[in-house]
Order: structure tokens, then C-alpha cells, then sequence
């Protein structure tokens, strides 16, 4: 009987122990950007294909202007509101982000771009413009009406949209988000999400990516400074979907008293059970 009394009160030291160290230890994976010294330099050209370029069924925005109004006018498309109402896209506080939504005001010209990557422009006529960033498409249509002698001073402005990603699971605020940005990183996207809650895991963060007929889902670790930005989704693309999967005492809460398993105290009370009911069982 003693025996099973040593035996028990060593159960509970142990258990004790136990809880106590791993209560007094830091989760390594929860801060992010880790793996870099102070004031270290990491040099990396953002590569062009990174760039947010015009895809089929986008839906753009192209104002022309030039000191002749009325010439200017005729490379204009005017929106016909159709009695709905409409707004402009609203900026996000200290940021470059919209609130998503497809909807834009009187005067401004909206294209949606055809299956086959092409817009039907006013006086232009067809335009291939797909694979194109908001520059490349600027620069093109005011190439095309200077050389067809139309226009000798046009400044053309180019706006996506519709062009968005969604940010969905553990963040602040999850939703669908529109970006008139030619480079948009998963950073930025998760900081204009309210950033990842504490329940949210850093280590595997998934980006959904329609590539063509192919979907591809990456995996995104944003404690890791130097694999965050070797990934290829660490610039994002137009319709990408961010998924923060929760940790596991997320997960367990839709379990009841899971994580009370999981608990210091709840196991501290069962090696006291354990031990009374040795020293019960001895007397």
C-alpha cells in the first residue's frame, strides 16, 4: 500500500510540474516577421509578373481628358443609372483599399472586359487589353489616339473596378475587399482585415488561387520573415481567397468542456482526486 501511495504522490508532483513549466512558456508562433537580425536587409525587386493585370470579365474604368472638352468627350462613356443607386467606392481609412463594391457614378466609363481579353473603346474600336497592368493599359489607348491623330494632349487614367480578394476565418473583420493597387502583398491584406485574432494560426495560412482551369492553395507562413517572402502568394492576385484556419483551442470550443481537458487546474484536480483516493483506499 505504500508502494501505491509513493507511487501516486509522485503522479501528482510530476503532473504539477508539468503544468507549471508549460504555463510559464512562451508560444514561439505567435509573432510574426521572426528569423531576421536588426537592421537586417532583405533586397527583393517585386517581379512584373506580380503585378495586377487586367483579366476577362474585369471591369475598368478609363477617363480621358485633354484641354479640347469636347473632344475629350467623345472617348468618354456616360453611365446610364437606370434609376438603381449608385455610389463611388469609398476610401478605408489611411489606406489605398475600397470598401468592395461594383458600383460607380455619372461621367465615369466602365468596361467590362470580354472572354476574349478585349474592350470596345469609342472611336478606337476593339482593344485587346488583357495581361495588361492599369499603366500598360494608359499608356496603349494614348498611344492609339495620339497615332490615329485624334487627340494630341490625352491623359488617360486607368481605375480597376471589381478587381478584389477575400479574407475569410480568423481576423478582425473578414470579408470581400476591392484594391486599386498595382502590387497588393498577403501583409497588407491581412492588415486592412483587422489583422489575424489571437486564435488564428500564423504557420499555414491559405491562399486560394483560380489560375486558369487550375485552383492552387498555398500555404503561407507569416512568423517566418525570409519563406513569407520567397512565397508565391506573398503578392496577391486579383479574386484570391485568404483562409486563417484556427489554432486548436479554437477548434475545441465547439466541443463542450474540450478545452477544459487541456486545463492546468483541471489536471491538477484529478492527481488530487487520484491522491486521495489512495490515501482513502490505504486507510
Amino acid at each position: 500500500m505504500n508502494i501505491i501511495k509513493i507511487s501516486f504522490k509522485k503522479i501528482l508532483w510530476a503532473v504539477s510540474l508539468a503544468f507549471i513549466v508549460s504555463g510559464c512558456s512562451t508560444p514561439k508562433n505567435v509573432a510574426y516577421f521572426q528569423g531576421v537580425e536588426n537592421a537586417e536587409v532583405l533586397e527583393y525587386v517585386v517581379p512584373t509578373e506580380n503585378l495586377i493585370k487586367v483579366q476577362p470579365f474585369d471591369k475598368l474604368s478609363i477617363i480621358v481628358q485633354s484641354k479640347d472638352a469636347a473632344l475629350s468627350k467623345l472617348f468618354n462613356l456616360n453611365v446610364v443609372t437606370n434609376g438603381a443607386s449608385q455610389r463611388m467606392p469609398q476610401s478605408g481609412t489611411g489606406s489605398d483599399f475600397r470598401d468592395y463594391t461594383i458600383a460607380y457614378n455619372d461621367g465615369m466609363s466602365a468596361y467590362t472586359v470580354s472572354a476574349d481579353g478585349t474592350i470596345d473603346f469609342p472611336i478606337l474600336g476593339v482593344l485587346k487589353v488583357e495581361g495588361m497592368t492599369r499603366g500598360e493599359v494608359a499608356a496603349f489607348i494614348k498611344g492609339e489616339i495620339i497615332g490615329r491623330g485624334q487627340i494630341k494632349d490625352p491623359v488617360v487614367t486607368v481605375e480597376f473596378l471589381n478587381t478584389g480578394f477575400s479574407v475569410l476565418g480568423e481576423v478582425q473583420r473578414p470579408g470581400r475587399y476591392d484594391l486599386n493597387k498595382d502590387v497588393l502583398t498577403i501583409v497588407e491584406a491581412l492588415s486592412l482585415a483587422g489583422d489575424l485574432t489571437i486564435q488564428g494560426q500564423r504557420e499555414n495560412i491559405k491562399v486560394i488561387r483560380q489560375d486558369g482551369d487550375k485552383t492552387i492553395t498555398y500555404l503561407v507562413d507569416i512568423s517566418d520573415t525570409k519563406n513569407l517572402l520567397q512565397s508565391p502568394a506573398y503578392y496577391l492576385r486579383q479574386g484570391d481567397v485568404i483562409y486563417v484556419e484556427p489554432n486548436s483551442i479554437r477548434k475545441r470550443q465547439t466541443v463542450a468542456n474540450a478545452n477544459n481537458v487541456m486545463n492546468a487546474s483541471f489536471w491538477l484536480s484529478v492527481a488530487s482526486l487520484i491522491t486521495t483516493a489512495a490515501v482513502l483506499f490505504k486507510k
